[in-house]
């Protein structure tokens, strides 16, 4: 039920305001006495915020409401507030459709597998706690924590002001990033800056395809750089001066340059890209591969000598600040690199760059695809070629394919490098074809 970032659906569908009290009740059945609860901007997820409230405190459960924030905002205010989880109804980057629910421990880290299996359980034993007349859950509000949020964006990230940035909030709730670069000097212009659940301005999910806009408006002003933000704002994506989008491998790869020293590594899902291999080998440091998920890869940084980790799909976590991938956190990170060492473009430059491709295909029945590929591909490759962490992996002396399902939408993920281009495009109709022959 819980993918590699929480519950998310459509709306009506599998998440309901039923199932909104149901989580409710089966976080009071697993002894978290404490609650604090945010929404994203979408039009579904004040009532069903108001549903798991209900169920909470009907339970004997104290909630603390945080209103709108953004993601990163309430994952920082578990601890705040001294709650034992926090609950965010948000469904990220996906369409507004669509919502779901974010689950968050005191240490900023989302909910590790233990954490969320037990809530699983008790999703499937349906049992409703219901307190007494006289010991129900309080419910009151919060209304500092995105100022929280923002002070801690100033303290931790050193920009002189002289900075022109464009942030693409995308109707979402990235508001902190335009609030800390603006307190920090920074000449700051905004796209689709007010929030909207219904994503006007663009499709929520940051990409070259939906970032068009803001790539033509850097490039037509004097701009040093485009940050953009999905709906919840715990990813972000960036344009650089010349208006091309910058892909997420090299972005993992120049913020790994900017924090690695010798013998230190870098956490990262195995899609990522063996340029993020290449730099950090230069630094005398080195890539720890994990499962596809921001989860995986926090729970990776918490190893000794691990000082920084990201997804290419635009999650940044730095372990000293916070253990959820942190989107204002990542911009104003962002911006502060460029102030000290120049042109993003420049930057982007001094990388390797190998010929990778990434596609995705819709089926009904990702799980039974998904151990049919593995029982082949285990079956045509040497063992030693083979990885079964996450999906399936192959790697070849020129190049990989890595095929596995999404975690939160019913697809089959395909991601293929190599040396050449030829080489990567061959990889990956390998791979497509995989999936193909598991299909009939």
């Amino acid at each position: 039920m819980f993918g590699t970032s929480g519950v998310r659906g459509r709306f009506g569908d599998t998440i309901t305001p039923e199932f909104a009290a149901s989580l409710g009740h089966a976080l009071a059945a697993c002894d978290y006495d404490h609650i604090v609860i945010g929404q994203d901007a979408r039009t579904t997820s004040p009532l069903l915020a108001d549903a798991a409230s209900s169920a909470l405190r009907g339970a004997g459960v104290d909630v603390v409401r945080a209103g709108r924030v953004a993601t990163p905002t309430l994952a920082r205010g578990v601890s705040l507030t001294n709650a034992d989880a926090g609950l965010m109804v948000t469904a990220s980057h996906n369409p507004p459709t669509d919502n779901g629910f974010k689950l968050w421990s005191p240490s900023g880290q989302a909910f590790n597998e233990p954490r969320r299996d037990a809530i699983e359980d008790a999703l499937e034993a349906g049992n409703e706690i219901t307190a007494s007349w006289d010991s129900v859950g309080n419910e009151t509000t919060v209304s500092d924590l995105t100022e929280s949020h923002v002070n801690d964006l100033c303290d931790v990230v050193d920009i002189g002001g002289d900075v022109s940035v464009v942030v693409d909030i995308g109707n979402g709730m990235g508001g902190a990033t335009v609030d800390a670069l603006l307190e920090m000097d920074c000449d700051v212009q905004t796209l689709n800056a007010t929030p909207d659940g219904r994503f006007p301005g663009r499709p929520s999910e940051p990409t070259a395809e939906t970032c068009s806009t803001l790539c033509s408006v850097v490039e037509a002003t004097d701009a040093d750089l485009g940050i953009a933000h999905d709906g919840d704002a715990d990813r972000m994506m960036t344009v650089d001066e010349t208006g091309s989008f910058v892909e997420g491998d090299e972005l993992l790869a120049l913020f790994g340059r900017e924090v690695v020293a010798d013998g230190e590594r870098v956490a990262a899902p195995l899609n990522t890209s063996l340029l993020v291999d290449d730099m950090l080998a230069s630094q005398g440091a080195s890539l720890t591969r994990t499962k596809v998920g921001d989860v995986f890869v926090a729970e990776a940084t918490q190893d000794d000598g691990v000082v920084f980790g990201g997804e290419p799909s635009g999650a940044w976590i730095w372990p000293d600040e916070t253990l959820c991938p942190d989107g204002p956190l990542a911009a104003c990170k962002l911006v502060e690199l460029v102030e000290q060492h120049g042109s993003l473009a420049t930057q982007r430059s001094e990388l390797s760059s190998y010929p990778l491709r990434r596609t995705s295909l819709e089926v009904d029945n990702k799980r039974d695809i998904m151990d049919a590929v593995r029982s082949l591909l285990l079956e045509q490759y040497e063992t030693t070629a083979v990885s079964t962490l996450d999906g399936v992996r192959v790697e070849h002396d020129d190049g990989w394919f890595l095929i596995r399902a999404s975690g939160t939408q019913p697809l089959i993920r395909l991601t293929a490098e190599a040396r050449s281009e030829m080489r990567a495009d061959a990889l990956l109709e390998t791979a497509h074809g995989v999936v193909e022959e598991t299909r009939v």
